[in-house]
């Protein structure tokens, strides 16, 4: 490995204060941009108002946007620059299904029954990179740097459906960094493994024959009855499976009414493990599972994969530099009004009271961190097995909320999001610049991917050249709940805030 990059010049530490009171030039659009996507509460692959609304702000900002890409509608990319190394900023853009939730209220309160909602916080990340990418940009443009900016954003990472697509699809080829971030209640990052799960969807579909129900059964064979078959085959095996292994499944389809005997039925897997190899092997384990209950209720199935995700592995080398840069920017500084809020949500909701941090997180390594015995996946694995990458995971939520859940919505369009983002953006920023003028970090951070990260483990994804990315998915919910979500979104042209919208007084009284 080369040596380590030189510590920042008095030259680069101008650049990087430039680009950080660029990022604090822009507070309010970032605060727009926050309120904006909350209030659009697209799932998965159903991001087009979204999607429109932020390559929109992107093209008036001098980015040139390609949509669509890697086959799917609500994909795109952003780029901008010539000559110099390209690096690629990314977050994730997609809300989770039934998650509806009013912003600023402590009491759990939908704004449209059963709609989808940001309870994972996705709504701050692209806005976040946004800011960070127009501040380096005009630092690059003032001083006449060389380099390329790639923005792209994590659609469907709840369904893990995009970014091994993005992979297969040559999205990062010539990339040479690439910086991600994810919402949270720390301002921190990381680097090796980093204790996500490697993860694979699967649907199964087990096809019979219909017959009435109760007059000649025998005539039927029911799908269901394969997908039951299955789910309890697949239960039996959990007690031999490895303790870090997570699997979870739905059943989609099982039947149309019951009096008759159901021809199709679906169900759909979440297979999870700390490593390729042991992620595979679930999944050739459901294979087989799903095979064998088909012969025993005489029915056949057929299976399509639907997304991957990688285990997480971060780059020391960019880690680091990151981390000299979340120290340099800080925490936010948090209002008592702020603190006041996260109090009476986390009252409100019987959650055990801690305040909105004071301090960055130390940086994340693998002698400071428990070993992971399992948990959730994020398929930025996928693209930190392609090109070096980190995530920076920023304070723009309240401690000890419930991930995937509505508690987690409730600050996503308060000052705490808005200020959790503008400070993540600093950092992201001020990295953007330590890569574009310091050529010996670059290099350090490919020899580490080289000679550390791939010496044991290669990229190992499950996904075929057939497999296709599952667009139809969250179709239907969309269609009939839209035109209810439509007269929500937010006017930042005729209010400060959201908040202010939907009448909000915060913190609430």
């Amino acid at each position: 490995m080369p040596a380590p990059a030189p510590a920042s010049t008095p030259a680069n530490t101008r650049l990087k204060a430039e680009a950080i009171a660029g990022v604090e030039q822009q507070a309010k659009l970032v605060q727009e941009m926050v309120d904006s996507v909350y209030s659009f509460a697209e799932p998965g692959f159903q991001e087009f108002q979204t999607m429109e609304y932020l390559t929109g702000i992107l093209e008036k900002h001098g980015f040139t946007i390609t949509r669509g890409v890697a086959g799917m509608p609500t994909a795109w990319t952003a780029t901008w620059g010539s000559g110099g190394p390209l690096i690629a900023l990314g977050s994730d853009v997609d809300g989770l299904l039934g998650l509806s939730q009013v912003p600023g209220s402590p009491e759990l309160k939908p704004q449209v029954a059963g709609a989808p909602g940001h309870g994972e916080g996705h709504n701050s990340g692209m806005p976040l990179q946004i800011a960070a990418a127009i501040a380096a940009k005009q630092v690059m443009q003032k001083n006449k740097i060389p380099g390329r900016l790639l923005l792209w954003p994590g659609v469907a990472e709840e369904l893990i459906g995009a970014k091994a697509y993005y992979v297969r699809a040559g999205l990062f080829k010539d990339v040479d960094a690439c910086i991600f971030t994810h919402v949270s209640n720390e301002f921190s990052t990381a680097w090796g493994d980093t204790g996500n799960n490697a993860a694979v969807s699967v649907e199964y579909t087990f096809h019979g024959k219909t017959a009435h129900a109760a007059g000649m059964p025998w005539e039927g064979r029911s799908a269901l009855d394969g997908v039951e078959l299955m789910n309890v085959g697949w239960n039996m095996r959990r007690e031999h499976l490895p303790l870090s292994q997570r699997s979870h499944y739905v059943i989609t389809d099982g039947g149309k009414q019951p009096n008759i005997v159901p021809d199709t039925a679906t169900v759909w897997y979440y297979f999870r493990d700390t490593a390729f190899a042991s992620v595979r092997h679930l999944f050739e384990t459901g294979n087989e599972i799903a095979k064998a209950a088909a012969m025993g209720t005489g029915t056949t199935v057929t299976q399509r994969t639907l997304g991957y995700a990688a285990p997480n592995y971060g780059n020391k080398p960019l880690a680091e530099a990151a981390w000299a840069n979340i120290k340099a920017v800080g925490m936010p500084q948090w209002s008592a009004s702020d603190q006041s809020f996260a109090k009476s949500v986390q009252q409100a909701n019987a959650r055990e009271l801690k305040p909105l941090a004071s301090e960055i997180a130390p940086l994340s390594t693998p002698d400071t961190r428990e070993k992971s015995t399992g948990g959730g996946s994020d398929d930025i694995g996928d693209v930190m097995w392609t090109v070096p990458t980190i995530t920076v995971r920023y304070p723009s939520n309240i401690p000890n909320m419930i991930g995937h859940n509505v508690l987690s919505a409730i600050a996503m369009a308060t000052p705490i999001a808005h200020k959790g983002a503008v400070q993540g953006a600093k950092a992201v920023s001020a990295t953007v610049i330590d890569l574009m003028t310091n050529p010996a970090l670059i290099a350090e951070a490919k020899a580490f991917q080289r000679d550390v990260q791939f010496k044991d483990q290669k990229y190992d994804p499950l996904l075929t050249a057939e497999d296709k990315p599952a667009i139809h998915l969250n179709a239907e919910i969309m269609e009939r709940v839209r035109p209810q979500q439509k007269p929500l979104y937010y006017d930042p042209a005729k209010y400060r805030s959201y908040l202010e919208q939907l009448k909000i007084a915060y913190p609430a009284s």
